[in-house]
């Protein structure tokens, strides 16, 4: 088992909070961190897409009520949003009679905006947490097999490409005959392949809708609902736009990536990393791979965005950090030594309180203009520390 960097945190929320609630996509590794804590805490475990679980269920207040003292889990909650105001009236009763924290771990496969019924019902009484798929801390070897497989556990820990690649494609499968639909209108499954696999080949691009649309056979407002839902069940980011007046025009539309770098690959029929290497996909791969790992360890409270202009300056990675930094952080597969105006002039519009080049090498050394080069891991230390 890989040891996930947020475990300790994990076990510090469910001390804390008489809810936590862990996010994260399907086979991320919610419910092996899951079973991490109930291996040190009397616990009960329900699978709610388990007819016998559910079963369980039918009475939850009677069922809930025999668990007193246990931390209860409840696996994939999106599939029964109507507990969450039980929840509520079991948790307040619990605080009444001196069960202040730790009474349910909540995972779901979707983000907080979607499981709208548990910020309403649970508000001041559930923390959230992301699980996000492995990082290049947790993996701690080969930074390229990562890479190419991503960092779902099943996919970066099988023994062959072939048979990370199988895991990845059934993966693919289940999410789009299963899971998308269960969220909105059915489409069929190939036009969703279709549109996920059109957003990867404009990874770190903006999206033209209209152009997806046309493409599609479907209209603008379907296309942008299920770009929204990929992102809601966190498959795809959408990085916003740095938005403070700076007297600059700015671009005003969000970056779109495809998260998991082996979702990615997959989705584009890259298997090998000769493949990858070759592909004209690679700097912005590259780049979707470093931005998910920096935004994995970020600190709590920190703002995350991207800085361009219509004159060309651009800062693919701006964080703004609970310390009060501003960090520009410029993202090259490449040479190093070739950073683009635009960076400059970014950074001459921001002043960031620190700027960096992520390459992929292991040095870290100082530039012209105040940059520092930096690998990838080291980088996720820093803000590791902060």
């Amino acid at each position: 088992m890989i040891e996930r960097l947020l475990l300790p945190q994990l076990i510090e929320a469910i001390s804390q909070n008489p809810a936590v609630a862990i996010l994260g996509p399907r086979q991320v590794g919610k419910t092996t961190l899951a079973f991490e804590i109930a291996k040190t805490t009397p616990s009960v475990y329900l699978d709610l897409e388990s007819p016998l679980d559910l079963k369980k269920l039918e009475d939850p207040l009677t069922y809930f009520a025999a668990q007193k003292g246990k931390l209860v889990i409840l696996d994939e909650i999106q599939r029964k949003p109507e507990l969450f105001p039980v929840l509520r009236g079991i948790i307040d009763a619990g605080r009444r009679e001196g069960r202040a924290n730790g009474q349910f771990l909540i995972l779901g496969s979707a983000s907080i905006d979607l499981l709208k019924q548990s910020s309403e019902s649970l508000a001041g009484r559930i923390r959230y947490l992301e699980l996000t798929s492995i990082n290049v801390l947790e993996a701690n070897t080969n930074m390229d097999k990562l890479w190419l497989r991503g960092g779902f556990p099943s996919s970066y820990l099988a023994q062959t490409d072939v048979q990370s690649t199988q895991w990845r494609e059934d993966f693919v499968r289940t999410y789009l005959e299963r899971d998308v639909p269960m969220f909105g209108p059915r489409i069929p499954a190939f036009t969703l392949r279709k549109l996920w696999t059109m957003l990867g080949h404009l990874q770190g691009g903006m999206v033209n809708a209209a152009n997806l649309a046309m493409g599609l056979d479907l209209s603008n407002k379907t296309v942008i609902r299920y770009i929204d839902l990929l992102c809601d069940l966190l498959l795809v980011r959408k990085v916003q736009p740095y938005h403070l007046n700076l007297g600059k025009r700015l671009v005003k539309s969000p970056k779109v990536y495809v998260r998991d770098s082996g979702l990615l690959h997959h989705l584009l029929n890259i298997h090998q990393l000769d493949d990858l290497f070759s592909n004209p996909i690679i700097g912005a791969s590259w780049e979707g791979f470093v931005m998910e790992n920096l935004l994995s360890i970020l600190p709590i409270s920190t703002i995350s965005s991207f800085y361009r202009t219509s004159a060309g300056a651009e800062i693919d990675l701006l964080l703004e950090l609970p310390n009060r930094e501003t960090w520009a952080i410029e993202i090259k597969r490449s040479s190093v030594t070739k950073i683009e105006k635009g960076f400059y002039l970014a950074c001459e519009d921001i002043k960031p309180s620190k700027r960096f080049v992520v390459y992929n090498g292991i040095e870290t050394f100082p530039m012209k203009n105040e940059i520092t080069a930096i690998s990838l891991p080291e980088l996720m230390r820093m803000l590791r520390n902060i």
